[in-house]
This record gives structure tokens, sequence and C-alpha cells, in this order.
């Protein structure tokens, strides 16, 4: 009977921590997406920040600057501060994407991200039910992801466009496993969360909706820089 308890208890605490989890990585998108959306919508202003190199530059080292953040330190913060972080990101990924929607024809993105949930949602699913240890494959994953980054800047170099095929391949084999591997790490994570404190609570899904946005991000523009074509 108590380790029935236990087991029902761990079950809660799990299913608690990883509704958390997506619920923050789906405001997250929500922002990314608005942001995008609304900029794209006044192609000036996009233009006045993209544009220009410097704010550019500025909004990519932001951009990174929390991302390490957030990962390095979360442990460390309140947990508004590291709500108010992940949200502050998420919109500037927004500024970053809108972009795509003058690179890209509007059904090119809608099926790239109809494409990218189904795919997501069928990864999350494995990561949650699968009893096979994703570890080995998330380490080989997170080697491909070092090739992916090291290759996409060799070519901007090359401008080859049959490696940036390739890359583009690759990275949707990449997300989408480092998509289940990241779902079991954070359902293990989640065994152990300590529902009475709460800051601990949420500063765990503030990371893990860190992680999976990551995933959901960079498989929607690998599968967009795949099958979107372009507006030419």
């Amino acid at each position: 009977m108590d380790r029935a308890m236990m087991q029902s208890r761990a079950a809660s605490v799990v299913s608690v921590y990883m509704r958390k989890v997506y619920l923050w990585m789906t405001a997250g998108l929500a922002l990314t997406a608005l942001v995008a959306a609304s900029l794209a919508a006044h192609p000036d202003t996009m233009l006045a920040i993209l544009g220009n190199p410097i704010a550019l530059i500025l909004l990519v080292v932001a951009q990174l600057g929390l991302v390490i953040a957030l990962s390095a330190a979360v442990h460390k913060m309140s947990a508004t501060t590291a709500t108010t972080l992940f949200m502050v990101y998420s919109g500037l990924t927004g500024v970053t994407l809108s972009s795509i929607f003058v690179a890209y024809p509007i059904g090119s993105i809608a099926n790239a991200f109809f494409a990218t949930a189904g795919t997501f949602l069928a990864m999350s699913v494995y990561g949650t039910v699968t009893k096979r240890d994703l570890t080995g494959m998330g380490s080989f994953l997170t080697m491909g992801l070092f090739g992916i980054i090291i290759a996409m800047v060799v070519n901007l170099f090359l401008q080859s466009t049959m490696m940036d095929f390739i890359i583009s391949c690759v990275g949707v084999i990449v997300f989408t496993g480092l998509t289940a591997y990241d779902t079991q790490k954070l359902r293990e994570f989640g065994m152990a969360a300590p529902l009475e404190d709460g800051t601990a609570v949420q500063r765990g899904a503030i990371l893990g909706a860190l992680t999976l946005y990551l995933d959901f991000i960079n498989l929607f523009l690998m599968l967009l820089r795949l099958f979107g074509g372009n507006r030419d």
C-alpha cells in the first residue's frame, strides 16, 4: 500500500510539473508568434531593427545572454525573475523571427508550423511513454547539434545550397530526437520536484519550458528551410 501511494504521489508530482512546463512553453511560443506577426505588419519598423547591423548584433547577443543566464543561474533567481527573463527572451525571438514573413509565403509558414506541432507532439508522447533510456541518444544528438552549428558557420562563407539542404535535413532529425530526449529528461526531473517549494517548481518549469521551446523553434526553422520555399 505504501509503495502504491508513493507511486501515485510521484505520478501526481510529474503531472503537475509537466503541466507547468507545457503551459509556459506554450505561453512563450504564443508571445513569439504575436511579436513576429505584429512586427511583420509594420515592415518599416522591422527593417529599422533587423536592417541595422548594430541593432541586430545587440538583439542576438541579448538572446544568447538570456539563454545562458537562465540555463546557468535559474536556481539562483526568484520565480518572478526567471519567468520574466523567459518571456523577454520569447519576445526578442519574435523580433528575430519576424523576418520569415518576408522570406516565406504565409502558407509555407503555416504548413511548417503544423508539421512542427505534429512532430513535436508525437515525440513528446514517445518520450513520455517509452521505457527505453534515451540518455545515449541524447549525447549523440548533442554532438550532432554542435556539428550543425559549425556547419552553419562554415556555410556563411561557402553559401552552398547543397550544404544548406543537408544542414536542414540533419537539423530536423536532431531536433526531433532531442524533443523525445528532453521530454524524458524533464519527466525524470519532475519525479523529484518538491511541490511544497513553489519557487523551486517554477524555476524548474521555466527551465524545462525553455528547453522544449528551443526544440520547437529550431525544428520549425529547419522544416521551414527544408520545405518552405521563398517568395522568389
